[in-house]
């Protein structure tokens, strides 16, 4: 066989291999940029580093999935579950998570500007040192959940159940409190400057007005 045609088949089995490996498939799903992933079960999928940006991912079951460091940039999770699931240093700015289940879910240092949390539930949540500069946290159950040191500049937590949740060191400058249930809240050493409060529950708070 002529070395010409050795090597040009040699660069298409490169090729396809590459190929390959920047669009993995599980379980029905191409994990790639933009990836249309509805109704799926991704359970535990390991996902670190993935770049999913501009994904949808509506009602599919990511819980105990691995997104550690992913691109989630503008993706759909809107009623997606991601109970558990580690999203640690991932990126989500502008990502719709309306009514998504984030049970435990692991958010440490992510970087959620402008995210949409409106009628999740982040019970027991971890996003410690994440940023959520004006998300929307409307109506979202946030009982129990850690935000130590995150950077919470104009989220607006409506209505939200902040129960026992622990806000150390967050930055809640102009933040948007109103209705939220406080009940058992820690703001220790938080930045609560113009943050608003009104008809807010705040018994047993510390930290709070």
């Amino acid at each position: 066989m002529p070395r010409k045609l050795l090597f040009a088949l040699f660069l298409l089995t490169l090729s396809s291999a590459a190929l390959a490996q920047s669009m993995r498939n599980i379980d029905g799903c191409n994990i790639r940029r933009g990836a249309f992933c509805v109704n799926m079960n991704l359970q535990g999928a390991e996902l670190a580093g993935e770049n999913l940006a501009n994904s949808q991912f509506t009602r599919s079951s990511l819980s105990s999935a691995i997104l550690t460091g992913a691109n989630l940039t503008e993706a759909n999770l809107s009623r997606t579950n991601l109970s558990q699931a580690d999203l640690s240093e991932a990126t989500l700015n502008r990502a719709n998570l309306t009514g998504a289940t984030l049970i435990e879910a692991r958010l440490t240092g992510a970087n959620v500007q402008g995210g949409i949390f409106r009628n999740a539930n982040l019970t027991g949540a971890d996003l410690g040192n994440a940023n959520l500069i004006n998300a929307d946290m409307t109506n979202a159950r946030l009982g129990g959940a850690n935000l130590d040191g995150a950077d919470l500049q104009r989220v607006n937590f409506r209505a939200a159940d902040l129960r026992g949740a622990s806000l150390k060191g967050a930055n809640l400058q102009g933040a948007n409190l109103q209705g939220a249930n406080l009940i058992d809240a820690d703001l220790t050493d938080a930045n609560i400057d113009q943050a608003v409060f009104d008809r807010a529950q705040m018994t047993r708070c510390i930290g709070c007005p």
